[in-house]
């Protein structure tokens, strides 16, 4: 099949690196195999993001990521404007020079992270009004600060400023959102092409533009009404992005509400355009969303129940603090060819949980974000080979069957 380009520009007179090319599509379920072009390198989709909210991946070092095969990582601008602040960073080269990584970065926009935060902040058509769950502090994070911070941090991707729709929402709470979030992706867009464009601009912020070609999605809402995600769509399409993310899901609504909103409006979006689904999931929830079109993924899920004990396997989820591993010399999963799997057991990795060591967290972390690493990787390749509907069916009846 042709393929097909983005010209991934964010303003007129800017010229961008970032593209974006489908490689193949499967004939039965629509799953996309492609590969975005970043100023840091490429990667294959569909990706999943391992979550490196303050620029750590938590428990993991970078040369283990690398190692996992890790392509994209994602920051987190709230926490990292407060913590160290964006402007240290930027002095110290950017995000990528900060923290050693030199694959491609994506930064959330700040919007998911005010929303949790709902009893310290004021929320206004200008931005956010918020209280630093650090020190107290109180502070602004509008659509413009945020294209700011994500600017000084250099990241390849960058998200527009949203307001994360809550639930439960009524109708009218969700279009009063949605139309904010989409006047604050035009101003996003906006602002971002001005810092880019004119040098003065970034230096009267106090930073200097140290990734000239960042790209920028725009982020999708609409609760679970299905004719607001796609008024919300329209509308972000006619400002134009270089991609396009469903936000404002696995808020606490039913999982069959939040797929119904995946299959509804990812077949909607540009065909030309990477589609992210923020903050999703599980393997079983990965795997669905692939198979109605989505492209890339983020999930703080497998750092997360790695430091609680849970290990996610290709018979499902294994609790290492269960007694019965307590003379288990198996590995965490038979069929991971990870390096924790290569090495050690699962006697082993209890007994580390179950005596507080640090390691325990490490090893499993690693294990857990190479088990997602490696599953987008069987996906990748069985949609190119056009065989994915055989993978999924194989992969769920797997997880399904559970442990022994």
């Amino acid at each position: 099949m042709p393929v097909i380009k983005s010209a991934g520009k964010i303003a007129t007179g800017m010229n961008s690196e970032f593209s974006f090319e489908r490689i193949a599509t499967d004939a039965v379920t629509g799953a996309r195999a492609g590969r975005a072009n970043t100023a840091h390198g490429s990667f294959d989709t569909p990706a999943f993001m391992p979550v490196g909210t303050q620029g750590t991946v938590k428990g993991l070092t970078q040369q283990m990521l690398e190692d996992a095969g890790a392509a994209i990582i994602l920051g987190n601008t709230y926490h990292l404007y407060l913590r160290p602040g964006h402007v240290t960073i930027n002095q110290l080269g950017g995000l990528h020079e900060f923290m050693s990584w030199g694959r491609p970065i994506l930064t959330d926009s700040g919007g998911f992270q005010v929303f949790s935060l709902s009893s310290l902040r004021k929320l206004t058509d200008e931005g956010v009004q918020f209280q630093s769950h650090i020190d107290g502090s109180t502070h602004l994070l509008s659509p413009e600060k945020s294209m700011e911070i994500q600017a000084a941090l250099g990241s390849d991707i960058v998200m527009a400023f949203d307001e994360c729709t809550p639930f439960p929402a009524t109708r009218d709470e969700a279009l009063h959102s949605l139309e904010m979030t989409n006047r604050w992706a035009r101003r996003s867009k906006q602002h971002l092409a001005e810092l880019h464009d004119d040098v003065s601009a970034a230096q009267k912020t106090g930073i200097k533009i140290v990734n000239p070609v960042q790209a920028l999605f725009g982020i999708n809402q609409g609760s679970i009404f299905l004719d607001l995600r796609e008024q919300s769509l329209d509308a972000l399409i006619k400002i134009g992005f270089d991609g396009y993310a469903i936000g404002g899901l696995s808020v606490g609504e039913e999982k069959s509400a939040m797929f119904d909103v995946v299959r509804h409006i990812a077949p909607r979006m540009p065909d030309d355009k990477p589609r992210y689904l923020m903050g999703v999931g599980t393997p079983e929830d990965i795997v669905e969303a692939v198979a109605v079109g989505v492209d890339l993924f983020d999930c703080v899920m497998p750092t997360r129940n790695a430091r609680n004990g849970q290990l996610f396997t290709n018979r499902g989820k294994l609790n290492i603090k269960n007694s019965r591993y307590r003379d288990d010399s198996a590995p965490i999963d038979e069929a991971c060819g990870c390096a924790v799997c290569a090495r050690y057991s699962r006697a082993y990795l209890r007994h580390l949980y179950m005596s507080g060591e640090i390691l325990g967290s490490v090893l499993s972390s690693l294990h857990n974000v190479s088990f997602y690493l490696d599953m987008m990787g069987s996906i990748r390749q069985s949609i190119t080979l056009g065989t994915f509907n055989e993978f999924r069916d194989s992969f769920l009846s797997g997880l399904a069957r559970g442990q022994d």
